[in-house]
């Protein structure tokens, strides 16, 4: 068996929307439920012959092998789970709080306590549950798509948590998770994997495959929604990732008769020769295509990163560095994009685990000792942030 148990490294701050949303879960397992289970349905109840006539159990039933075989809460799921055939709103929100079981239950507030509150801290609050609902629904809908016709109720968190996988597929890929191994009597241990080892597991092999092989109803298992909410969270997380710092990048308007009197990148090398960087920088900030920012030089480049993170403008210089890590995989001077990166991300709040990831990208690739060295001073930065904090 194999089960994760954690993930490293933590941010330093107490993600209460996942801790809510988990309070959340778990009593509405407890106080409704664990009480629906236990209780035999009203035979009165309008509902009760909906449910059979969509189940296709008809004919003349005994009503004990009834009280026998359906519950309150299989009622319950019936009204507040997602129907594909039947969708409502309100069933969209409700069926993701509403789970089968223990297992079902500890299953997903497992994933959600260990993956949650990085995602959490990098998103902040209210971003992070707007994050999550999306999530959650995008998974149902994606679900639906397959099984249009289905009178089957789709329940439980795991589309939403999925998302949040997503997020963190996208935004951590340097972080590990603690797995538990349990081999009895051979072994039993922890072992550290890479995130995105663990996560795309999840995605391929528990769900891709048997969604491919078993179809979307599969075992009893929504595997659609899982894929869905998953690819919802990766798109998400890259969009806010780029669209913020595209809308940033178009900078201040250049007057249109100098643009026509010289071109923009010689006049960018100009500036730099002249030291003229606030004009260097304005006029970078005009280039809107890949192959116009790849005439300069990433030497070039990245001084003017270094003068927009001096002068304050991390999110122009994040998107700036970002384009360079991004458009020029094999340079020489990757290891100071990847720095120039980190420290972009320490001057942002809710950053710091992002930027440890690029701190440690640096040290990697480095390719001087001062660049090293710079990057070992940041994670100096967020270890002593965090020891502060506990």
């Amino acid at each position: 068996m194999f089960l994760p148990v954690g993930d490293i490294p933590n941010p330093r701050t107490t993600p209460w929307v996942t801790y809510a949303l988990m309070v959340i879960n778990i009593a509405v397992f407890a106080v409704v439920t664990l009480p629906l289970s236990l209780t035999r349905p009203d035979l009165n109840d309008p509902l009760l012959l909906d449910y059979l006539n969509a189940l296709n159990l008809h004919g003349d039933w005994p009503i004990q092998s009834v009280l026998d075989q359906v519950s309150a809460y299989d009622l319950a799921v019936f009204r507040y789970g997602y129907r594909p055939a039947q969708g409502s709103l309100l069933s969209l929100f409700t069926a993701m709080f509403m789970h089968a079981g223990w297992l079902h239950l500890a299953g997903n507030m497992l994933f959600l306590y260990i993956f949650g509150d990085n995602v959490e801290h990098r998103m902040g609050r209210w971003r992070y549950l707007a994050g999550y609902l999306g999530a959650g629904i995008a998974a149902t809908l994606f679900f639906a798509l397959f099984v249009p016709g289905s009178q089957v109720p789709l329940i439980g968190a795991s589309g939403a948590i999925s998302g949040v996988l997503g997020f963190y597929f996208v935004w951590f890929p340097r972080n590990q998770v603690k797995v538990f191994v349990f081999l009895f009597p051979l072994l039993m241990t922890h072992v550290l994997v890479s995130a995105r080892l663990v996560l795309g597991f999840y995605l391929l092999v528990d769900n891709l495959l048997p969604f491919l092989l078993s179809g979307s109803e599969g075992g009893g298992v929504a595997h659609g929604a899982h894929i869905g909410g998953f690819l919802a969270g990766m798109g998400l997380a890259a969009a806010s990732d780029r669209l913020p710092g595209l809308l940033q990048l178009k900078g201040p308007r250049i007057s249109r008769s100098r643009a026509d009197l010289v071109d923009v990148v010689t006049d960018i090398v100009r500036a730099l020769e002249r030291d003229d960087l606030p004009h260097a920088a304005a006029r970078y900030l005009t280039l809107e295509s890949r192959a116009q920012r790849g005439q300069l030089a990433t030497g070039n480049v990245l001084i003017i990163g270094r003068f927009l993170l001096e002068h304050g403008q991390s999110d122009q210089a994040l998107t700036l560095f970002r384009r360079v890590i991004a458009e020029r995989p094999g340079d020489a001077a990757l290891d100071q994009a990847y720095l120039g990166a980190g420290q972009s991300m320490l001057q942002k709040q809710r950053c710091d685990t992002a930027a440890w990831h690029y701190f440690l990208t640096a040290v990697d690739l480095a390719r001087t000792p001062e660049v090293a060295e710079a990057a070992r001073r940041g994670l100096k930065v967020i270890e002593g942030c965090k020891e502060r904090a506990e």
